[in-house]
């Protein structure tokens, strides 16, 4: 799902206390958009968003297209437990390179105290590119959930009716391989879809909507509201029945 987020990206307003030291880990994982192949001895470039020209860790992906894990600043973790304090993750370019494949670079990758991260980057073979395609695939992510302003929820009952011609055609509730996301409202029909792996479409969800420094047993907790919400809306076709022809619409606007 490279490519299809755009964000405003931001600074903290204030930096982490003097004299306290957090860091996060980071590990990035380069496959190729063929099959997703492992690409190993790719160029890896780290840098800071507010400082995209100081590379502060040049890493080099082994045989497994994965990287070292290694260790970068952070925020102080209180950040990250209470509402409205500054941003509680720093943000982070990463750019990467491999003979063969279109460079990629993906900006605001972020890194939170006492967490582990992993950027997955899929790159594209130079062959299979189309005419006039960029020098450079940029992939901007979007501020987190809780830290970036989004329009509200779109409103629905709690309760939904059933027709008499009936909106559940699955005789049960089943997991899907794979999710059709639709990168905007589900009202705008020019928006693109994307299939997603139902796995990866979960993890990215919970990675967008609460925080990996909160309690291991909140993050369960809302994992499986996270993953009830989705199956519910499997099942039901809600989106289909509401003459939206896709299953999904980013969690943002969900």
């Amino acid at each position: 799902m490279q490519g299809i987020f755009m964000s405003n990206l931001k600074q903290a307003e204030t930096p982490p206390p003097s004299g306290d030291s957090f860091f996060g880990n980071l590990t990035i994982n380069v496959t190729s958009s063929l099959g997703l192949i492992p690409i190993s001895n790719a160029t890896v470039n780290i840098s800071l968003t507010t400082a995209p020209d100081s590379v502060v860790e040049t890493l080099i992906t082994d045989e497994s297209g994965q990287t070292e894990t290694i260790s970068l600043p952070a925020p102080n973790i209180a950040y990250s437990e209470e509402p409205g304090s500054p941003m509680p993750y720093t943000e982070y370019n990463i750019s990467v390179t491999a003979p063969g494949y279109e460079p990629v670079m993906v900006s605001g990758t972020e890194i939170l105290p006492d967490a582990n991260a992993v950027q997955p980057i899929t790159m594209t073979p130079l062959e299979v590119e189309p005419p006039g395609a960029p020098a450079e695939e940029t992939v901007l992510i979007p501020d987190h959930t809780l830290y970036g302003e989004y329009p509200p929820k779109i409103p629905e009952d709690e309760i939904k009716p059933m027709d008499e011609s009936g909106e559940i055609v699955l005789s049960r509730v089943v997991i899907p391989e794979y999710v059709i996301v639709h990168d905007g409202v589900p009202q705008d029909s020019s928006a693109p879809n994307y299939y997603v792996r139902y796995t990866d479409y979960i993890k990215n969800v919970v990675s967008s909507e609460i925080y990996a420094t909160w309690p291991e047993n909140t993050i369960y907790a809302n994992t499986l509201v996270i993953m009830s919400f989705t199956l519910n809306r499997v099942y039901t076709e809600w989106y289909r029945n509401q003459w939206f022809h896709v299953l999904f619409y980013l969690h943002s606007f969900s």
